[in-house]
């Protein structure tokens, strides 16, 4: 099946690695201008599309890279033009976006897959498994962290703008928000606090939010933009009446030194985990969601799942505005 990518930065290249890995054939990028893609069309020896309806014109599949804010225009230009669709996340900006982008998906026959790739690291699929066979009980408390330095673009920092990437407890977040999820069921309530809705002009953010699930369980989610680059940790903690599981991804990296910077660090635009893996997670992500366009199988996400991880993120957003935690309603298209 052919491929395009639209977006040639950071996700837009990881993903092109993940690609490489399938018997997709993977024929070019879509930017925002064509001297972005440069450097990434030669690198796999593809085409440079003008725009964004050129490259659906001559693909299959597409994979959508893009800012946050272009998501749901992109998802329904694919739907229209009949492509099967993987998205990074979030889905959309808003639950109403996101619901008619599956549902429209649906109405269309094409396939939506959204990136929440939290899932396929191996510490993290490990933790669902042990909890999916009862190793330690019913959870009762999970706690997840998340923390970076904030994320940098030489032009037009679009991740720091509201608006377009709905800040911390959207963008960065929305990892863990899933993946609570995805351990301990639907979610009914949200109570969120950030700094930056004190302090729109602090140079760090973090955010804290409360999940209630359904079945009782409350999750505690960190997340900061507050270290200095190139720094990405994450801390895992899953309690259940029968036992506790814990990861920290602190006890396997080597001592580190962390120190504020004034000159240019080098570092990415957006922070990730070093990857020294067999099997790189953004790769198997592609492998499977590919598979299942494919073989008209099943993905461990699926597009209702982006479409609930973005409900919960938007309730976070207006739980931190209002100071009031925010009731959550039933989404048919997950429920089904």
């Amino acid at each position: 099946m052919r491929v395009g990518i639209a977006g040639a930065g950071f996700m837009g290249s990881t993903h092109a690695a993940g690609w490489a890995e399938t018997d997709a054939e993977l024929v070019g990028f879509a930017a925002e201008t064509v001297q972005e893609a440069e450097q990434i069309a030669a690198q796999y020896n593809v085409q440079i599309f003008p725009d964004f309806v050129t490259l659906l014109s001559n693909v299959d599949i597409v994979d959508i890279c893009t800012p946050t804010h272009l998501h749901y225009e992109m998802v329904m230009q694919a739907a229209e033009a009949g492509k099967h669709i993987i998205c990074e996340k979030p889905l959309a900006l808003t639950t109403d976006q996101a619901r008619e982008a599956v549902s429209y998906c649906r109405k269309m026959g094409v396939r939506l897959f959204v990136a929440h790739v939290v899932r396929f690291f191996p510490e993290t699929a490990l933790a669902k498994d042990v909890v999916a066979k009862g190793q330690i009980g019913k959870p009762g408390v999970i706690r997840l962290t998340r923390g970076s330095y904030r994320p940098k673009r030489p032009v037009g920092n679009w991740f720091l703008d509201e608006d377009k990437s709905g800040g911390i407890l959207m963008d960065l977040m929305i990892h863990d928000y899933d993946y609570a999820r995805w351990i301990a069921g639907e979610v009914e309530s949200v109570f969120a606090k950030k700094i930056s809705t004190a302090f729109p002009e602090a140079p760090v953010d973090y955010g804290l939010v409360i999940l209630k699930h359904r079945s009782g369980t409350l999750t505690h989610v960190a997340g900061a933009w507050a270290y200095p680059p190139p720094t990405f940790r994450t801390h895992i903690e899953i309690a259940g009446d029968a036992g506790l599981l814990e990861f920290d991804s602190d006890n396997t990296a080597p001592v580190r030194e962390l120190k504020i910077k004034t000159d240019d660090e080098d570092a990415p635009d957006v922070a990730g985990i070093s990857i020294t893996l067999s099997e790189n997670p953004y790769t198997l992500q592609i492998k499977e969601f590919y598979g299942a366009i494919r073989d008209d199988s099943q993905a461990r996400v699926t597009a209702a799942d982006g479409l609930a991880a973005v409900q919960i993120a938007e309730a976070a957003l207006q739980s931190a505005n209002t100071g009031k935690a925010v009731k959550l309603e039933a989404l048919p298209e997950v429920e089904s």
